[in-house]
């Protein structure tokens, strides 16, 4: 019996020095986007290409735009390209999530244009503004100040680290979920960002989370300008009434045709626009909780379901016709949850003199090829150059397009 004791108290010893033998391993945690997703299926997100596109397998002649209009490549060789920003000098910075880096695109006096990396090796630099000669950079977890970087773009300066300041929820707090940002300049001089929801779609700190923001750029003075805006990732002031507008994604698994995706129009901060209640002007069906979508602002536009509609601009420029003038461009990244294959474009919101929106037509096309259900590139950020040509950045492609008009 002694014998039997001792063996057993070995075995179990043994067992506690090999805790893999003693039980199975857990199972790998459910990924943010997954979260939801029906039994089945098998849409996933499209996999980025992190490699240099050579130019002539950027696909530019395939875009389709209105008559008058002409599309060419303005940069290209920069993989992972997202949300541009200008200098005072004409040089264009793109961040970038899959790569984690920030480009800097400056033109030749030839109308060439070179390409170098202003920094890497961060957590997805989506957010790009300039302010004055500064260039902030918002990444994950961090908030970085590039000061008079257009005159050192060869020996880049060590930032100015904000990240403290501005105290934007950390990676974990988004439990990896729609943490990177967009960022803009407003006429009032202050940084707004966006701050997406830590989920796909839940009940959260309504305070924290789904919101615009915005600071002074010295991250002072934090100020909500809108509640239950599930994930912006694009957003400006109109240039005539200061109103602050804004693209907003819908949440995933509610089926191929809702929610759309959402352009938002701000007219006082903190105004509530409804997630996770309500999304695209109609109830949740799992996360109403007995709202009534009228007690929240409506959407001022549907922009299609799952498009992702990304970086938006208000045109500026006087090179394209009067009927662009002051009108919204959106660039639509395109669907992965949806069976059939949206956006991949980059749209247009019309609006009348009191600012409603009168439509959304299609503008740059070509990119989605329906009849196989492939995607050529993925638009998603505009930007109005000085010189009134109008910027995308195809984030699939790692290419800059410039679209111009001439009669």
């Amino acid at each position: 019996m002694v014998r039997t004791s001792l063996l057993a108290a070995g075995f179990l010893a043994a067992l506690a020095t090999f805790p893999a033998l003693a039980q199975a391993p857990a199972p790998a945690p459910v990924p943010g986007w997954a979260v939801g997703r029906p039994e089945g299926s098998t849409l996933a997100p499209h996999a980025p290409r992190l490699t240099v596109t050579p130019p002539d397998q950027v696909p530019v002649g395939a875009l389709r735009l209105p008559p008058g209009f002409q599309a060419e490549i303005y940069a290209h060789g920069i993989p992972g390209a997202r949300m541009m920003a200008e200098g005072p000098n004409g040089t264009i910075f793109a961040g970038s999530r899959a790569i984690g880096r920030v480009y800097a695109v400056r033109r030749n006096a030839d109308g060439t244009t070179r390409t170098s990396i202003v920094a890497q090796g961060l957590a997805q630099p989506n957010g790009l503004v300039m302010v004055g000669n500064s260039l902030f950079v918002i990444a994950v977890n961090r908030v970085l100040r590039y000061d008079n970087i257009e005159a050192n773009l060869d020996n880049i300066p060590a930032p100015v680290e904000l990240t403290a300041a501005f105290g934007l929820p950390t990676e974990q707090e988004h439990a990896g979920n729609h943490h990177w940002k967009f960022a803009s300049l407003g006429p009032d001089g202050r940084i707004y960002t966006n701050v997406g929801v830590n989920c796909n779609v839940c009940e959260t700190d309504r305070d924290k989370f789904a919101l615009l923001v915005s600071f002074n750029p010295d991250g002072s003075d934090r100020r909500i300008e809108a509640r239950g805006v599930r994930n912006s990732v694009g957003m400006a002031h109109h240039p005539v009434t200061r109103e602050l507008w804004a693209t907003n994604n819908g949440r995933d698994w509610a089926g191929n045709d809702w929610p759309n995706d959402t352009l938002h129009r701000i007219r006082r901060s903190g105004e509530d626009h409804g997630f996770p209640y309500c999304s695209a002007g109609s109830a949740d069906p799992q996360f109403n909780a007995g709202r009534a979508c009228s007690e929240f602002v409506q959407p001022a536009a549907l922009l299609g379901p799952h498009t992702a509609a990304l970086g938006m601009r208000f045109y500026t420029g006087t090179m394209f016709p009067e009927q662009y003038r002051n009108q919204i461009f959106i660039a639509r990244r395109g669907s992965w949850n949806r069976e059939r294959l949206s956006g991949f474009d980059v749209a247009v919101a019309h609006l009348d003199a009191q600012g409603n929106v009168t439509r959304v037509e299609e503008f740059m096309t070509g990119l989605r090829d329906d009849a196989n259900q492939r995607f050529l590139g993925r638009p998603v950020d505009v930007q109005v150059a000085r010189d009134g040509a109008l910027l995308v950045a195809d984030e699939q492609m790692g290419a800059i397009y410039r679209i111009t008009y001439r009669q």
